[in-house]
């Protein structure tokens, strides 16, 4: 099975409206490793790592968001391995602090 490790970075309504969240619950429900983090930028930035199916599928459920949201922009791009290391000690998936 082929692998990705995906960098996204999201623009629009997508902070105060449970973004970040909504992306931890679809990472999580196709166990894929990462992390979500707001930007001071109003952006939200993430980083997926797993089987294919599963990254093209979590990155598709972030075009659309929860509907509160409203994405503008989406950019996808490879990300470095070591990006994954800015995950919390111990999870898969973290919900990371503002940058």
């Amino acid at each position: 099975m082929s692998e990705a490790i995906r960098h996204v970075t999201v623009n629009g309504r997508v902070q105060g409206v449970g973004y970040r969240y909504f992306v931890e619950r679809e990472a999580q429900s196709r166990d894929i490793e990462g992390w979500v983090r707001n930007r001071r930028d109003g952006s939200v930035e993430a980083v997926f790592a797993g089987p294919v199916e599963a990254v093209t599928a979590v990155i598709a459920a972030c075009r659309r968001g929860p509907s509160p949201a409203r994405v503008e922009a989406l950019r996808d791009e490879p990300a470095n391995p070591d990006m994954l290391k800015l995950r919390d000690a111990g999870e898969r998936f973290s919900v990371l602090q503002t940058v």
